[in-house]
């Protein structure tokens, strides 16, 4: 049976603290690199989710990349994500596998979703059962056709935004597939990944992320002739972060290159050093975003 497979990759992860999920390891292989195993067969496969350079292992290139609009909006907004990609950049396929990343042993339950619809072929698709009773949306094959379909009434009503996948699929003719167990088991909390055995190495997690922010903040002084200014790295991120939680995320990036420009302008016309400048800059950005959030307004 010709398939394309979908798999989601995005969240945010919040109980993981913040975590991706795709970089989490279990025997030696991101659970991404589990998920596209499980997807194998498929004519084509695409990844809904963010990316930085250490997301995606070089030996797992090759696959198609999405995001969902807006980003985080839910694996219902995920899947037609992923369908509109696998749309515009590949050949149909009369099957879509749709597979969550965060499940490391799926690959244990798609060969039976696959015997089921042997059996049915005229049925919408397959859904996944654990042991326990429970149904998994995120580990099943659907019609491709029907998924589309319920795609395209759901955008043009609701919407997808923070919907339901069960919703989404409520009105189709599919199969309740008993799985092997453990092949629905995911990672919500650090408490999962501990009982399956996934490894995390958070504090070289944080090493990199300071020594890439770091090399990336020389890259750009030197890129504007600036080697001789010291930035407090640290001191920008909480500022963003002030902003990000006191406005709306898309402030923070906003306000610390404003920040930024107001702190370059006092420092061309003499008020200050260098640093007093960025100092003052950065301390009254602070300011006015905390003003913000009490008042809902701008500040005076």
């Amino acid at each position: 049976m010709e398939f394309n497979a979908v798999v989601l990759a995005g969240g945010r992860a919040t109980r993981l603290g913040g975590v991706p999920k795709p970089s989490l390891t279990y025997d030696g292989a991101t659970l991404l690199s589990h998920a596209l195993q499980a997807s194998s067969g498929a004519a084509a496969v695409v990844v809904v989710g963010p990316y930085g350079p250490g997301n995606v292992p070089a030996s797992q290139e090759g696959f198609l990349r999405a995001r969902e609009e807006p980003p985080f909006a839910g694996p219902a907004a995920a899947i037609a994500a992923g369908l509109a990609a696998l749309r515009d950049r590949v050949l149909p396929c009369p099957w879509t596998l749709v597979l969550a990343c965060d499940m490391p042993h799926a690959a244990r339950g798609v060969g039976a979703l696959w015997a089921a619809l042997k059996m049915h072929p005229e049925v919408d698709g397959a859904m996944a059962v654990s042991v326990d009773g429970r149904k998994q949306p995120l580990l099943g094959v659907y019609s491709t056709a029907a998924l589309e379909r319920k795609v395209a009434e759901a955008s043009s009503g609701s919407g997808l935004t923070d919907s339901s996948v069960f919703r989404l699929l409520a009105r189709l003719n599919l199969l309740d597939v008993d799985v092997p167990a453990g092949a629905t088991d995911d990672v919500d909390t650090w408490e999962d990944a501990t009982a399956l055995g996934i490894d995390y190495d958070l504090e070289a997690d944080v090493k990199s992320q300071e020594e890439t922010l770091e090399e990336w903040c020389r890259t750009l002084l030197q890129a504007f002739e600036l080697e001789g200014v010291e930035v407090d790295v640290n001191e920008v991120l909480a500022v963003a972060g002030v902003a990000a939680h006191s406005v709306v995320r898309p402030a923070a990036p906003l306000t610390t290159f404003i920040a930024g420009y107001a702190a370059g302008m006092a420092r061309g016309i003499g008020q200050a050093s260098d640093d007093a400048s960025m100092n003052a800059a950065l301390d009254l950005a602070r300011k006015v975003a905390k003003e913000y959030a009490e008042t809902g307004t701008d500040a005076e």
